[in-house]
């Protein structure tokens, strides 16, 4: 009974296939771990392979030393002892925060549920009068860099009554609201044709610039997924460009290459763009003019190296908007005019954001982005067949838009007109020559201070160089002045973005610039005589970009970042 009922051959049969098929399985899961690390060792030599190619040896040494020195820092600030010290050091700086943008105590009320009862219309305008009465840097005086670009009170009026008209209107809906369609479609082709765009050309409307550049990276994701198949998407950016550029490549995966524009022209390095193109790129990006130092860079060739790998080209035309197409005709020099220009005149060029809100003098709320061709367009759209609901599609990040945006930026095109927007550049790109042309050549200013680069737009960006003068001293000073003006880093620098406003004021925002720069020089002489060290309370600007920026790590300046955020909504 306790005999095999198989014959002793037969066992040994069984007993040998069983060993072969276990040797069998065996050599295969070591082919297949064979195999998988030899794609991890090619993976990474890839990967290898374009960063040194990119970078350079050196130029990767000295990233991977960046790297671990910014590790090993934020290590340090987590220490016993001295994370403790670091909170209570953030807590205070994001008190003070608290303390300057959203004050509490007597004559501030708060309103933190909906009244029982309706207000009346008098009451209503009572709180709007004391809401807009609230203490705040006079850029109705021109004592504001960017921020607001006013058309002036009858434009404003224009607007406001457009905006009335369309105020429940909503773009997702043309067959309800056709007027808004129509206008939003006229506002389009009407920048298209600005930029010369060719009969192909495409684009939408967005809330503001960054969206109009979250869609244009987003389309060139998608459109690099579709087309080529990239599943690791890259894209090469000027250090310069806006920070909705890593916003999108944050939001959507993207990897991003951020190339050093070099003094003393502050353009992006072209050389270096090409050394880090490799096959995971989606996109190229230039500015035409960066936010920093108002600098526009080598668009022509940025365009012939797009075109000869076949990458997109995205300009970046937010703050430069109704200015560009019309310096020429306001007598100044346009950019890369010999060479082709900086719009779709170059081949290259696939997409450009534009700001209607900015120089168009159009509501806040509004840009435009521009394509090339509709079937790049279509790479930003979403589109959703099998929803319950019903078909579902929407040209941006938006579903529900506000149309009475889109009256209020058609009606501002229709009533400045051609000749307005020629007339605002000379207006506004020639005080912006004043500023810059004050601090080149009057004593007091360009024996301390030096403009970067060679602006040509409506931002002049400048810093001390004189050892003795804090960049960021002289922005606290002119702040304390009742001047808002932009702080910059890497390297440090204050500009000035002119606007419609700051025209009428250019002479004192000049006067008072010297007096500033004066007192620091005559505090750093009186120091220097009395061989002294004058300590000086740090304004919020030298403390934010002076103090904590100086830090490998920049998690300190995130933190008062979120800080600063969370103080938006404390109501």
């Amino acid at each position: 009974m306790g005999s095999s009922p198989l014959p002793v051959s037969l066992q040994s049969k069984f007993r040998s296939s069983r060993t072969t098929r276990l040797s069998s399985l065996s050599f295969n899961l070591e082919l297949l771990r064979n195999i998988v690390f030899i794609l991890f060792v090619l993976r990474w030599s890839r990967k290898s392979f374009y960063t040194l190619r990119g970078h350079g040896l050196i130029g990767s040494i000295v990233l991977a030393y960046l790297n671990l020195r910014r590790k090993a820092y934020r290590l340090f600030l987590h220490a016993p002892g001295v994370k403790s010290q670091v909170d209570k050091q953030v807590s205070t700086s994001i008190s003070g925060i608290e303390e300057k943008i959203a004050p509490v105590g007597p004559g501030i009320t708060r309103y933190l549920k909906i009244p029982q009862e309706p207000w009346t219309q008098e009451q209503l305008r009572a709180e709007l009068d004391a809401l807009q009465g609230m203490k705040h840097t006079r850029w109705e005086d021109g004592r504001v860099s960017g921020a607001v670009y006013h058309g002036g009170e009858e434009l404003l009026d224009i607007q406001s009554d457009a905006m009335k008209r369309f105020g429940v209107a909503n773009p997702i809906h043309p067959d309800v609201f056709p007027a808004v369609r129509k206008m939003e479609a006229e506002v389009v082709a009407m920048v298209l044709a600005m930029f010369n765009a060719p009969a192909s050309g495409a684009g939408c409307t967005t809330s503001g610039g960054t969206e109009s550049i979250l869609v244009a990276v987003l389309a060139a994701r998608q459109k690099a997924a579709a087309e080529k198949g990239i599943t690791e998407p890259e894209m090469i950016i000027p250090s310069t460009a806006h920070a909705a550029f890593v916003k999108a490549a944050s939001y959507f995966k993207i990897k991003v290459h951020s190339v050093a524009c070099p003094k003393p022209n502050y353009r992006v390095s072209i050389p270096k763009v090409r050394r880090l193109i490799n096959p995971n790129t989606i996109l190229l990006v230039g500015s035409a003019p960066n936010y920093p130092h108002g600098i526009v860079d080598d668009i022509p060739s940025l365009s012939r190296l797009a075109q000869s790998k076949n990458i997109p080209l995205h300009v970046d035309c937010c703050l430069g908007s109704f200015l560009m197409p019309y310096l020429s005709r306001a007598g100044f020099a346009s950019p890369w005019a010999e060479f082709g220009g900086f719009d779709f005149r170059l081949p290259g060029v696939t997409s450009i954001s534009v700001d209607t809100h900015k120089y168009g003098f159009a509501p806040k709320g509004n840009s435009v982005i521009l394509y090339r061709s509709k079937s790049f367009r279509k790479y930003q759209y979403f589109v959703y067949p099998e929803w319950s609901g019903g078909v579902y599609g929407s040209p941006s990040m938006a579903g529900s838009r506000p149309g009475a945006l889109i009256a209020g930026t058609w009606a501002s095109m229709m009533a400045v007109g051609e000749a307005g927007y020629i007339d605002s550049c000379h207006k506004i790109v020639g005080t912006a020559k004043t500023v810059e042309n004050a601090i080149r050549e009057h004593p007091s200013l360009s024996s301390c201070l030096r403009v970067l680069g060679e602006p040509m737009v409506s931002v002049v960006a400048f810093e001390s160089i004189d050892p003795a003068i804090d960049t960021y001293d002289v922005a606290d000073a002119m702040s304390s002045r009742g001047w808002h003006l932009n702080a910059l880093q890497d390297p440090p620098g204050i500009h000035v973005a002119v606007t419609t406003p700051m025209v009428k004021a250019v002479e004192d925002l000049i006067n008072d610039l010297v007096a500033v720069v004066d007192a620091e020089k005559e505090t750093a002489l009186k120091a220097a005589r009395e061989g002294k060290t004058i300590e000086k309370k740090k304004g919020d600007k030298a403390a934010l970009y002076g103090v904590a920026g100086k830090l490998p790590d920049k998690s300190i300046v995130g933190r008062l970042c979120e800080g600063f955020l969370d103080t938006l909504y404390k109501a």
